[in-house]
C-alpha cells in the first residue's frame, strides 16, 4: 500500500497525532492567470493599433535612401495632400493661417516640426509651406518620406551619420 504525501501528514505516521492537530487553513494565493491573459490581449490591441495612430492624414509618401530618424516627444505634424489641402495634425486649415496657428500652438520655436508631403503634391506648395516655417522662426523642420527609395549609387556608409534603408 502507497501513501501520498498528504495521506501521511494527515494520517500522522501510523495513527498517532502529531503538534498540536492544526487544519489546513484557507488557499490565499491570487490566481494571476486571468490577468495574464487579459494583459496579453491588450498588449496586442495596442500593437496593432499603435502604428495607425501616428498618421491621422493618408498621404503616400516619397520613397529615399535616407536612415530612419530617432523618435521625438512631441513633435508637430504638418500633412499636405495632393490637392494642395493642408493639415496640422487632423485639422486642415488654409496656406494664410499655418503661421498663425504654429506660433500659437508651439511657444518654443525649436520644437520639431515634421512636414509629410504627399509624393503627387506639387514641389511648390511643399517648398511654400517649408519657407512659411523658415520665416516663422522656427528652427527644426524635417522632411518626413518613406524608406526603400532608389539607391543613388553611393556608399551608403559615408552618409555622414545616416543609416542605409534596408
Amino acid at each position: 500500500m502507497a501513501l501520498s504525501a498528504h495521506d501521511a501528514f494527515s494520517a500522522g505516521g501510523g495513527g498517532r497525532r502529531r503538534g498540536r492537530g492544526r487544519r489546513r487553513g484557507a488557499l490565499s494565493e491570487i490566481n494571476v492567470t486571468p490577468l495574464v491573459d487579459v494583459m496579453l490581449v491588450l498588449l496586442i490591441i495596442f500593437m496593432i493599433s499603435a502604428p495607425l495612430l501616428t498618421a491621422g492624414v493618408p498621404v503616400e509618401l516619397p520613397k529615399t535612401e535616407a536612415g530612419a530618424m530617432q523618435d521625438v516627444p512631441d513633435p508637430i505634424t504638418i500633412s499636405i495632400r495632393p490637392d494642395a489641402s493642408i493639415y496640422i495634425g487632423d485639422d486642415a486649415l488654409p496656406f494664410a493661417n499655418l503661421a498663425p496657428r504654429l506660433k500659437a500652438m508651439a511657444t518654443d520655436t525649436t520644437r520639431p516640426i515634421y512636414v509629410r508631403a504627399d509624393g503627387k503634391a506639387s514641389y511648390e506648395i511643399v517648398a511654400r509651406v517649408m519657407a512659411s516655417l523658415s520665416t516663422s522662426g522656427f528652427t527644426s523642420i524635417n522632411l518626413i518620406t518613406d524608406t526603400g527609395g532608389p539607391s543613388s549609387g553611393g556608399d551608403p556608409s559615408s552618409g555622414g551619420g545616416e543609416e542605409a534603408a534596408p
